[in-house]
């Protein structure tokens, strides 16, 4: 057969098929089969999701309500204004509070028995949390136990044989994978969207201990704490956050993993707290420059760049400057990864890391300990300026409060100019504490100067700076010398 006839036979085929595509030369492409249906799922697990509720404390009038008062009026008919006018008012006179608010938000049934997971923050600061079932019924719901680091609360209510989700495995996501909401955005109740998995494992600065899952599902305000169902309606996640500049739905959604929520869940139904895993150590990226001078041939894992007293860490031996690349036999694509990877695991569990120490790879048994708040790190105070030298520094040895303020114990010297140069080009800044250069521990002035003077010219170097109590490795590029007769 022709092209020509392939095409046009293709064309006939289309015209009584709307779902036949037509392919390379002509040639019918495979059947679309189209969107799932997602209407039998809904009607399965929608008993399961609950309706949450809470009224908070009263509140001074706030500032914002002025704000309205009177632009946000400008150019509305009088009696419409005047209405306003009288409420704002009436409200003002019930000794300058604004009425108890109301939240809305979503949740599901986890145990029959009345228990019921949402987020922390729809029921943060409620003195009243009601929970409304697929059948009407409305209950004044009692707190179990919350858990901010997780932003997730665990809620009862008094009832007994409730239907209750399906959990899944989170883990098994994959994404392109169908995956569906049911919740009570802006107050609408059992509200369903759906949309496809983006991403796993996306790190947010407000959790750190949350390996997100990433959608494109519609969740807007009032979804926060629903569930998210595979296509087999086993709940893979909890709707937790969005990312946007207007405030609603942008096309980017997080939910936290099933596996990690119903681990919290347990705890916070046993024992009404959640204990974490803690190593001791802080950790940051490692990026090109750092995993050339590591030894490394790709920038992965998470750098030590400091490492805790009397913290299990220190009692393995992990040190600064070592570059965890596995724990527990899981690779660590970015430092972001370890700090869940080590919450989920159980106090007192001996784990395995796999380390890049000077180049040459390493493994380290260690106890893990149990996550203690740490105290805010200090800021440190303004730097002085004394004369510097080749790198374009000037330090000095630290007073006793510079060390308190930056939480260093022993060493370390205060960086107190930064002139164009190598250390400037690494992103050392004024008020930094050195720690160390290239590996060596530099605890004096003279020190310092005997380690600069041996490094190699056009070589890379890691420094390590303590800056505002955190610590943190950069890559300085050591100059090479200057070509004969060069002023």
């Amino acid at each position: 057969m022709s092209p020509v006839a392939r095409s046009l036979r293709c064309l006939m085929l289309s015209a009584m098929l709307p779902l036949v595509a037509c392919g390379r030369g002509g040639a019918p492409a495979p059947a679309v089969t189209g969107y799932p249906d997602f209407a039998d799922l809904v009607e399965q697990v929608s008993p399961a999701v609950v309706n949450i509720s809470t009224v908070v404390d009263a509140a001074p009038a706030s500032s914002a309500q002025d704000e309205l008062q009177p632009d946000a009026l400008e150019g509305a008919p009088e009696w419409f204004r005047r209405f306003f006018e009288r409420q704002f008012e009436n409200e003002r006179a019930e000794e300058g509070l604004m009425p108890d608010q109301e939240s809305l938000g979503s949740g599901f049934i986890l145990w029959e028995d009345g228990y019921i997971l949402t987020n922390y923050h729809v029921i943060r600061g409620a003195k009243e949390v009601i929970v409304r079932l697929l059948d009407r019924r409305q209950f004044t719901a009692k707190l179990v136990g919350s858990d901010e680091a997780s932003d997730l609360a665990l809620l009862h209510i008094d009832a007994k044989n409730l239907p209750v989700v399906k959990l899944g495995d989170s883990r098994k996501l994959r994404p392109g994978q169908w995956v569906l909401a049911i919740g009570s955005p802006f107050g609408f109740d059992y509200s369903v969207t759906a949309g496809i998995v983006s991403a796993k494992g996306r790190a947010l600065v407000t959790e750190q201990y949350v390996p997100f899952i990433q959608t494109d599902v519609a969740i807007n305000p009032g979804n926060s704490g629903g569930p998210l169902f595979n296509l087999a309606g086993e709940v893979v996640g909890v709707n937790s956050q969005i990312y946007s500049q207007s405030g609603g739905y942008q096309g980017v959604s997080f939910s936290i993993p099933i596996d990690v929520a119903a681990k919290v869940a347990r705890q916070l139904r046993d024992t009404g707290t959640v204990t974490r895993g803690w190593l001791g150590v802080v950790v940051q990226e490692v990026d090109r420059d750092l995993a050339q001078q590591f030894g490394m041939d790709k920038a992965e894992g998470a750098l030590v760049a400091r490492v805790l007293p009397d913290s299990p860490a220190e009692k393995a031996g992990l040190r600064e400057g070592d570059v965890i690349l596995r724990y527990n036999g899981e690779p660590l694509p970015s430092s972001s990864s370890l700090p869940h990877m080590v919450g989920i695991t159980d106090p007192g569990e001996i784990a395995t890391l796999d380390i890049v120490r000077g180049g040459k790879p390493l493994t380290l048994k260690i106890e893990v300990g149990t996550l203690r708040a740490e105290p805010p790190p200090g800021a440190a105070p303004p730097p002085a300026t004394p004369p510097g030298e080749k790198l374009g520094l000037s330090v000095r040895p630290l007073t006793d409060e510079e060390r308190r303020f930056a939480q260093v114990v022993g060493g370390g010297l205060m960086i107190t100019e930064v002139r164009d140069g190598p250390a400037a080009r690494a992103g050392v800044r004024p008020g930094d504490v050195l720690i160390q250069l290239a590996g060596q521990e530099v605890d004096s002035v003279s020190r310092y100067r005997e380690v600069v003077d041996r490094l190699t010219p056009g070589q890379t170097v890691a420094v390590l700076v303590q800056r505002r109590g955190a610590p943190l490795f950069l890559a300085l590029d050591v100059p090479a010398p200057a070509p004969a007769g060069s002023p």
